[in-house]
């Protein structure tokens, strides 16, 4: 894939959920890409996928130009985002003003991999617990991989609302309402005694060096997506530990005390391990799940990408003792509609 190829293909992918600023950005992009600068020069430089799936570029400078107008760096390109509007030609001026003006800064920026943790996937999250809380009347100890900056750890804070239907804490200022689709889930509200998570690069959101490059991947004609985005990192009591996801897991499945409930998620992060450390980490829980007894159980939730990623990503509980696999339906990436297909 070339570099216009990838932001083109970016460009697909932003408007499919949500955000015609970012296709326009990706497309002005893709014609008018600066290859005779310094990051022009670097970006060519970078061997195999520049793509979604591979180094990101496109979201790399994506979310450095995001971080000049959220810093208030760049007047200018400012000007040119939402909740403006412009032209191609007047967003490609400001856009290419900026990376000349900011080089240094996104020369910097742009040797991070982007790094979102978006909270309304914690509504898949919410109703997928509830499933396990339903079997398994104890406390959770809960486990996140690939937690980025753990604001997806801290779901029992947050209130999801449906048709009118509230679950978790009546006084919570962070309400999910997705578009639902099927039953209810589970009225049953999980008690969390215990949370940790592991990311390669975890941010902390306490910190406002690390909430602004969360905040910088988002999408600036979101600003629903910004506003959670606050609101989250405002209640975060935990701090995500830095690590290889399953190597932190073999050390931590064996510590699981007796009565509570050890749940594992991960919501679109198990995409981006390698193959063999997919296989590994499988192959580590469902060894944990053989040992698991009634009164020390396990339970994996997933939020992943299946291959069908244009019905969105795959919602998946296994729970031990018994092996039970639950397919609970699909939920959009960003966490705008869930699909609940479970009648149990």
């Amino acid at each position: 894939m070339t570099l216009k190829q990838a932001f083109e293909d970016q460009a697909g992918h932003c408007v499919a959920l949500g955000s015609p600023f970012m296709g326009q950005l990706m497309n002005v992009l893709a014609r008018d890409w600066p290859a005779d600068s310094a990051l022009g020069r670097k970006f060519a430089s970078v061997a195999g996928d520049v793509g979604p799936m591979g180094a990101s570029l496109p979201l790399r400078i994506a979310g450095g130009l995001h971080a000049l107008v959220l810093q208030r760096k760049s007047p200018q390109l400012a000007a040119v985002y939402p909740p403006n509007s412009a032209s191609d030609a007047d967003l490609s001026a400001a856009v290419l003003d900026a990376m000349q003006t900011h080089e240094a800064f996104l020369m910097d920026w742009t040797n991070h991999a982007p790094q979102t943790n978006e909270v309304r996937r914690s509504a898949a999250l919410i109703a997928g617990a509830r499933v396990a809380a339903q079997r398994f009347n104890m406390p959770f100890h809960l486990s996140e991989l690939g937690a980025s900056g753990g604001l997806n750890l801290m779901w029992d804070h947050y209130a999801l609302e449906i048709e009118g239907h509230h679950f978790g804490p009546n006084m919570s200022t962070i309400l999910l309402s997705p578009e639902w689709t099927g039953a209810m889930p589970p009225s049953v509200q999980p008690r969390i005694e215990k949370r940790r998570g592991v990311d390669l690069n975890p941010l902390d959101p306490t910190r406002p060096d690390h909430l602004m490059r969360l905040m910088a991947y988002l999408w600036a004609d979101q600003p629903e997506r910004l506003s959670l985005t606050r609101s989250a990192a405002s209640v975060m009591d935990v701090k995500v530990q830095q690590g290889d996801a399953i190597d932190w897991l073999a050390k931590h499945l064996p510590e699981q005390p007796q009565g509570c409930l050890h749940l594992i998620q991960h919501t679109v992060a198990w995409q981006y391990f390698p193959a063999d450390a997919q296989a590994r980490g499988k192959a580590l829980i469902e060894a944990a799940g053989k040992r698991a007894t009634p009164n020390r159980p396990l339970a994996w939730l997933s939020m992943e990408n299946d291959g069908e990623s244009n019905k969105g990503a795959a919602l998946t509980l296994r729970m031990w003792p018994g092996d039970i696999t639950l397919n609970l339906g699909r939920a959009d990436f960003h966490g705008r509609w869930i699909d609940w297909t479970y009648k149990g």
